[in-house]
This record gives structure tokens, C-alpha cells and sequence, in this order.
């Protein structure tokens, strides 16, 4: 990285300032797991948190100093300049960050007048005191000094002349980054270059010159395009998250910044090599913060190259940019097809394909056909990948003979008293009576469970588990019922999905009829036979 004109550095606050989004309560463990990825990753700051602020926080810092090996990242320490009227050294929070031992800290000022008058209840003259002072103690003490300009693009929309003074107290103080906040996060791309501009113009001065960098917040929905408007003012850091976590609509998502500045705009960012893992470190981040990655996120999610329409389908089995604005391997993400009646017989025969199953042209236009029929009887193979993957092993004259049901039935029995008015504490009790064929035997099986779907769930693996151990391990995970057409009130269409594991994988069976439990039964049964060809598999 040997141009610094085209390096822009990446600040991650995941730690800190994405896990003030409402629903994350990381652990210190969390923490540690979190900043290791973003190590993996080669992001250039971890700002993982406030010292003194919470014990979780004091906690990390105090342990990350035996505990956390960085190799691509250094740590950050994130505080408050010090209180109005008071003196640095004696100032808790700046105590608690020197103490932290990082190489860099990150502090915040006020740089918007309001804030300084109204909410410190201080002078425009002591608020820059404050900022100056803090700087300079952190400097003075060897710490690398990032000052988080709080309110900036709001501040110098109110009082130009205020905030750049702010900026001034920190630069001459010895800060190396000096950040420009969009703390409301409602500042517009064309707003955000003008400023950025400026304030980079302002501090041309030499390889002494601090590095400009932005904090956006995604309240206006602009918090990556802010980002990227800020570099071709002249910024050289972006502050932001993983995945946009942070409160109210998040902070910007560093996922696209680092993917667009390196792949579109030329400029270096984490090492190229790494940006095969953005999409792992996503998913990991996603999961290490209990919230599910958005399966729609720009190069990252699962339907982020997903393509449905028969015309992409087919362009895009003959030029892959077609419909792809880069080959998503390059972001560690691939290629989908979702299988609909959107989709042509080249959706259908890549997806056969990808499972290993052979079709011919004639199989390939009957199933085609098929499949638009089946979904406009209100089945959805988007949402029911192992369904679909039936479909196509019939299709190519696939059978299954685990298990041939000849009939079942389902028994409710009422409960004495009243049934379903408050205050009785009587339940309905369900049976299920199935008569199935195994290899030639008939069985008859019954039980009981908590509503149809159990009790033929129980019913169904008491006269087959026997048979087929290996589905002890299958599981039901989820099941989701949708009336389709409700005008038809009671004979309306429903349509059931199940979701299924069995520890190692999970996926989705649908069953579609104008009664529940033959609906039910559909994606029941589909999910034990999808069970069984899983485990012949890796058996």
C-alpha cells in the first residue's frame, strides 16, 4: 500500500456502537469472538468498546491485554473528551481510557453549537477547551488520538464557523483522525461531499496533515452512499459496522463500503485477498450477534445473486454479467436460482444440476410445466427447496420405497365441559391411526399428541422408526400455516410449510390443499422421506 492517496482505512465499531442497536447484548466472549473476525477480516481499527463505562466493557479491555492477539487490527478505547469546568487529569472517563492500554483512543466532542449551549450547559469557548485539553492529555501519553466530531454536518449547517473551531482545537492538539459525524444520520450525499470538501481543502498542510473521516448513521437510508461521497471528497477513513447494526436504523454497513470502494472505485481497503471473506464474516458477525443476516444484503446476503426470472436464467447461463453486477465468488457469495413459475427450463435445469439430478429435454419442459401449474394451485418452491428437490428426483423417474401410506385419520376427542371459553382447563386431546406398507408389510399405528400435526408426526415414526433408526435425528423445527384465498372463508386454500433438521442441515416442505391436515400431511411426510434420502447420503 505503498500510494496512501488511494488507501482508505476501516474503522469497525461493531463492538461499540453496533451493539447499541436494541435486541444485541454481546458477552465478553462475544466481544472477543467478534474482534478476532474483524482481525481476520484486516479491518484497520476495532473500536470495541467504553472502558469504565459498564462492566461487560471494563471487563474486555482488562483481558484483551493478555487475551486478544491482533494481527491486522489495533484496538481502540472509546470515551468522552472531559467534563465542563474540570480538569483533564482528574477526569474519570479519560482515566478509565488511559488505562485501557490501547495504541489509539477514540473520544467524542461537541462540534454543533446547540449541543454545547443547551445540553453541557457550557460557553462556545470552554466546549473547544474541552476537546483541546483531551486531545492533547491522550496525545501527551502516547495514545494515537481519533476525535469523533459529534453532530458535525448538523453543527456546521448551524454554525460553520463553530464547528470547523472545534476541528481546529483537535488538529493542533495532536489528533491523527479528525471524524465528521452525521450523528442524526440526515445528511444527504451532495451535503455530505460539499462539507467533507471542505474541511479536507482545510487541512492540506503536509504529511502532518490529520487523516478526515466519516461516521455515518443510516437514518436517511444514504449511510454507505454518505460514505462513499466522503472518499471522493477526500475522506481516507470510514467509521461503520458490520451488517449496519446500530441504534435507531443502524450505522453504515461497512459490508458494501469496503466492497464498492474496492471492486468500483480503485481504492485499497482491507487486503484484496480478503474479500472473499466478507461474506463468511457476515454470516459469522450475524450469528455471534443472534440476529439473522438479511438475506436481500448487498453482496453478502443469500438472495444477493438469487435470480428468478426465466429471461435472467437464461441470459445468465450463457454470460454470468448478464444480471450480476460482479461474479459473487470475488465477496465469498454465489450464484442462486429460485425455481418459480417465473422461472424457464433453464432455471430448472441448472437447479437439477446443482442437485446431481439428470434430465432430459422432455423431462425438463414436462416438469417446467408442472411447476407452473403446481404454483398456481398456491405451491411455492422458492420457500420449499426439499419439496422441489422431489419434484425433479420424480421428474428423472426417482421413487421412494421407505414407506407406501395406504390411509390415516385424524380423532378429536372432546373434553368434558365447555371447550374454548376462559377459565376451563380441559384440552382437546388428538389421535392420529395410520396404516402404512414396509417392504410389503402392512402396520397400523396410533397416537396421540398436541394437535393433528403431532400426532401424525408421532404416529407416522412409531411404524417407521423401527424400520429407519437414522430418523431419531430428524427433527420438526417450524411450522407455518397460510390461508390463501380467506374470501372463501372455511373451503379456503391453505397452504403449510414445515422446516425440518436433523443437526447437520435444515430444509423447508409445503403441502397445498382445501383441508389443513392434508396439507399438513403433504410437507410431514415430504420432510421423513427428504430425512431418510439426507442420511442415505452421508451414510
Amino acid at each position: 500500500m505503498s500510494d496512501n492517496s488511494h488507501l482508505v482505512e476501516i474503522f469497525d465499531t461493531t463492538l461499540r456502537d453496533g451493539s447499541q442497536l436494541e435486541g444485541i447484548s454481546l458477552t465478553v466472549e462475544d466481544k472477543f469472538r467478534i474482534a478476532e473476525q474483524l482481525d481476520f477480516l484486516g479491518v484497520s481499527f476495532i473500536e470495541a468498546g467504553w472502558p469504565g463505562a459498564n462492566p461487560k466493557d471494563s471487563e474486555f479491555f482488562e483481558r484483551a491485554k493478555n487475551e486478544l492477539h491482533l494481527m491486522n487490527s489495533s484496538l481502540v478505547a472509546f470515551g468522552a473528551t472531559r467534563k465542563a469546568n474540570s480538569k483533564v487529569e482528574d477526569d474519570l472517563v479519560s482515566n478509565a481510557l488511559l488505562n485501557a492500554d490501547t495504541s489509539d483512543v477514540c473520544i467524542f466532542g461537541k462540534t454543533w453549537d446547540y449541543h454545547v449551549e443547551e445540553a453541557l450547559r457550557t460557553t462556545l469557548d470552554e466546549g473547544v477547551a474541552m476537546i483541546a485539553d483531551s486531545v492533547k492529555f491522550f496525545v501527551d501519553h502516547g495514545r494515537r488520538v481519533h476525535f469523533d466530531a459529534e453532530h458535525f454536518f448538523d453543527g456546521f449547517k448551524n454554525n460553520r464557523d463553530f464547528a470547523l473551531r472545534a476541528l481546529d482545537a483537535a488538529a493542533n492538539s495532536g489528533a491523527q483522525y479528525l471524524v465528521l459525524c452525521d450523528t442524526n444520520g440526515g445528511t444527504l450525499p451532495d451535503e455530505v461531499y460539499e462539507i467533507v470538501s471542505v474541511v479536507v481543502d482545510r487541512y492540506k498542510f503536509g504529511e502532518s496533515s490529520p487523516v478526515i473521516s466519516i461516521h455515518a448513521h443510516d437514518d436517511g437510508a444514504c449511510g454507505v452512499a454518505n460514505a462513499l461521497a466522503a472518499v471522493r471528497a477526500g475522506a481516507r477513513e470510514v467509521q461503520g459496522t458490520i451488517n449496519g447494526y446500530g441504534e435507531r436504523t443502524g450505522n453504515c454497513n461497512l459490508i458494501p463500503v469496503i466492497a464498492n470502494l474496492s471492486l468500483k472505485m480503485g481504492y485499497e481497503t482491507i487486503p484484496r485477498e480478503n474479500l472473499s471473506q466478507l461474506s463468511p464474516v457476515a454470516s459469522t458477525v450475524a450469528e455471534l450477534v443472534n440476529m439473522p443476516l438479511n438475506p436481500q444484503a448487498a453482496y453478502v446476503g443469500s438472495k444477493a445473486f438469487t435470480h428468478k426470472a426465466g429471461v435472467h436464467t437464461s441470459a445468465l447461463s450463457r454470460r454470468s454479467d448478464a444480471y450480476e453486477h460482479l461474479e459473487p465468488g470475488i465477496v465469498g457469495n454465489k450464484t442462486r436460482y429460485a425455481v418459480s413459475e417465473m422461472a424457464g427450463r433453464t432455471a430448472v435445469e441448472i437447479k437439477a444440476h446443482e442437485l446431481g439430478i439428470e434430465l432430459d429435454s422432455i423431462s425438463i419442459n414436462e416438469i417446467t410445466d408442472k411447476l407452473k401449474e403446481l404454483e398456481y394451485l398456491g405451491y411455492h418452491f422458492e420457500v420449499a427447496d426439499a419439496s422441489l428437490e422431489l419434484l425433479l428426483r420424480q421428474a428423472a423417474g426417482w421413487t421412494q420405497n421407505w414407506f407406501d401410506v395406504e390411509r390415516f385419520e385424524i380423532v378429536v376427542d372432546e373434553p368434558s365441559g365447555e371447550v374454548g371459553r376462559f377459565g376451563t382447563s380441559s384440552t382437546l386431546t388428538t389421535k392420529a391411526n395410520i396404516v402404512l406398507n414396509i417392504d410389503g408389510k402392512k402396520y397400523s399405528e396410533s397416537a396421540y399428541g398436541n394437535g393433528p400435526v403431532n400426532a401424525l408426526d408421532n404416529a407416522l415414526r412409531q411404524a417407521i422408526e423401527s424400520h429407519y433408526p437414522q430418523l431419531k435425528r430428524v427433527h420438526l423445527l417450524d411450522y407455518k400455516v397460510r390461508i390463501l384465498d380467506s374470501d372463501k372463508a372455511t373451503g379456503a386454500i391453505t397452504r403449510v410449510l414445515i422446516d425440518t433438521t436433523n443437526g447437520l442441515e435444515t430444509w423447508t416442505t409445503i403441502g397445498v390443499s382445501d383441508n389443513i391436515i392434508e396439507a399438513s400431511w403433504q410437507a410431514l411426510s415430504d420432510a421423513l422421506i427428504v430425512g431418510l434420502l439426507r442420511s442415505e447420503k452421508t451414510s
